[in-house]
C-alpha cells in the first residue's frame, strides 16, 4: 500500500550550485549525496517532515537525466510515492492497466527498491514507487 509522498525530484544541470542554493538560500537540512550507478544518476537529498526534495544530476554526464536535461532543461522530474509492498502495488497497478518503464523493481538510492510508472499512464507525470529495505 502506498503510505506517503517520499520525495519530489528536480533535474538540475549543476548539482553543486543547486545543493548550495537549497542549503544556503532556502536553509534546508542537507542529507548528503549518493551516486546511483545503475541509474547513472547523482542525487542529493533535503529531508523535510514526511517528505524530501531530491536533486538529480547525470552521473558522468550520462543516463536518462542527461537526456531529460538536454530535451527539457532543468525542472520537475518525478514524484515518488513510498510503499510498504512494492511488488503488490506493481501487480495491482498493472492490473489496472498502468505501464512501467521496467519489468521489475531495482535498487535505487538509500537502499530502496524502486520502479517507475510510465508518464503516459499518469497524465504526463513520471511516478516512482519506492520501498525502503532498511532504515530510511
Amino acid at each position: 500500500m502506498i503510505t506517503a509522498l517520499d520525495h519530489i525530484a528536480i533535474a538540475v544541470p549543476d548539482l553543486e550550485k543547486s545543493i548550495k542554493r537549497f542549503m544556503e538560500d532556502f536553509g534546508l537540512p542537507y542529507n548528503g549525496r549518493e551516486d546511483v550507478a545503475s541509474a547513472k544518476t547523482s542525487t542529493a537529498f533535503f529531508p523535510l517532515p514526511e517528505t524530501q526534495i531530491e536533486l538529480v544530476h547525470p552521473l558522468n554526464g550520462e543516463g536518462p537525466i542527461a537526456g531529460f536535461l538536454e530535451k527539457r532543461g532543468a525542472g520537475l522530474h518525478h514524484l515518488c510515492f513510498r510503499t510498504d509492498d512494492i511488488e503488490a502495488d506493481v501487480a495491482r497497478l498493472k492490473g489496472k492497466g498502468y505501464q512501467f518503464l521496467s519489468e521489475a523493481p531495482s535498487m535505487g538510492a538509500h537502499n530502496c527498491k524502486v520502479i517507475f510508472i510510465h508518464p503516459k499512464s499518469c497524465d504526463g507525470v513520471l511516478i516512482e514507487l519506492s520501498q525502503p529495505m532498511g532504515e530510511h
